[in-house]
């Protein structure tokens, strides 16, 4: 029987198959110190020290579900470049994960470089960030290619993770065809976007958007009733199963057929949300696909963002770390 106790789920996540689809970027991170001003301009300057990279975007959700202890096959698109030469093989190179990372010739694979100084991974002073990317859709036959394989991995797994940043992969129509496919595999899809193109995400069983992403065109809803109004709203223009709203510092709001729930977060206790989001999906798509309920499922989502969001920088959750944070 599916465990209600959310201690006892977190021991369940390792028996979790997720397939992700969506859009793959490396993050680089450039550490050093600055001790004097350009004399340029009035801009720091920073002699490098050190440098870091990881899977980021659809990439990071991989690396959190692989850190629960999930079985993950991750389809996604890279270039035909040194970057994605290396994103490929730090997904590859991370546990329990069948990466089907297609390469397409001429692209330029999404990198986020952030310049950090006085600091380490862990924290440090940022100073800027560079994102060298190309947003236009994938080319037609090699979305073809990822959809036929994707489909293919829906055998193994019993969760869908559509992870869209807006950066072609998921373009067009593809998201109807993988969530048409799922449920004629009678697989559950939980989607992540950063867009309010929410019509062709229709069916998805949980879509987990930003609040600011609610009411297109108009100020966004804020506080309770407004936020569960307007993602109620959206439940039924789209036939969704249920939406779980990412609300920065205040935590997490899930809406389905039996009303809205209000997760909350400590802000007191947050540093950094950078990456909270992607540990939500992540654990939320997990407990799912090891059969817990969706109310519990949201309280750990819930729970792993705000552990995240604790520690300075981008990190993964973890079943201990988790385990913590619901203590805490």
């Amino acid at each position: 029987m599916p465990s209600r106790d959310p201690a006892a789920a977190i021991d369940r996540l390792s028996k979790a198959r997720v397939l992700v689809v969506g859009d793959a970027m490396l993050d680089r991170y450039i550490f050093g110190r600055v001790d004097r001003l350009s004399p340029e301009a009035p801009v720091p300057v920073l002699t490098m020290a050190t440098e870091h990279d990881e899977p980021g975007g659809a990439g990071n959700v991989v690396h959190n579900l692989c850190a629960l202890g999930a079985a993950t096959a991750f389809v996604s698109v890279v270039g035909d470049d040194a970057a994605g030469a290396e994103l490929t093989g730090l997904i590859g190179g991370q546990p329990g994960v069948e990466p089907w990372l297609l390469v397409q010739g001429g692209r330029i694979t999404t990198v986020k470089t952030r310049y950090i100084a006085q600091g380490t991974r862990q924290g440090g002073q940022q100073l800027l960030r560079t994102d060298r990317e190309d947003t236009r859709p994938v080319h037609p036959r090699l979305a073809e290619r990822l959809v036929r394989i994707a489909r293919d991995a829906m055998a193994a797994t019993s969760v869908l993770i559509l992870s869209d940043y807006r950066k072609g992969v998921l373009a067009g129509d593809i998201p109807a065809q993988l969530i048409a496919a799922a449920h004629a595999a009678n697989r559950r899809v939980v989607v992540d976007l950063r867009a309010s193109d929410f019509a062709r995400y229709a069916g998805a069983d949980v879509v987990i958007p930003h609040r600011t992403d609610l009411n297109p065109g108009d100020d966004p809803p804020d506080g309770d009733d407004a936020i569960a109004a307007a993602a109620e709203a959206l439940r039924q223009a789209h036939n969704f199963g249920a939406i779980f709203v990412k609300r920065g510092d205040e935590g997490m709001t899930l809406v389905d057929k039996t009303g809205p729930t209000h997760f909350r977060l400590d802000p007191a206790r947050l540093i950094d949300l950078s990456g909270a989001g992607d540990a939500a999906v992540a654990t939320l798509a997990a407990c799912l696909a090891a059969s817990i309920p969706l109310a519990t499922a949201a309280l750990l989502a819930n729970t792993a963002a705000g552990t995240v969001g604790a520690q300075p920088g981008t990190c993964v959750i973890r079943p201990d770390a988790l385990k913590a944070g619901l203590e805490g």
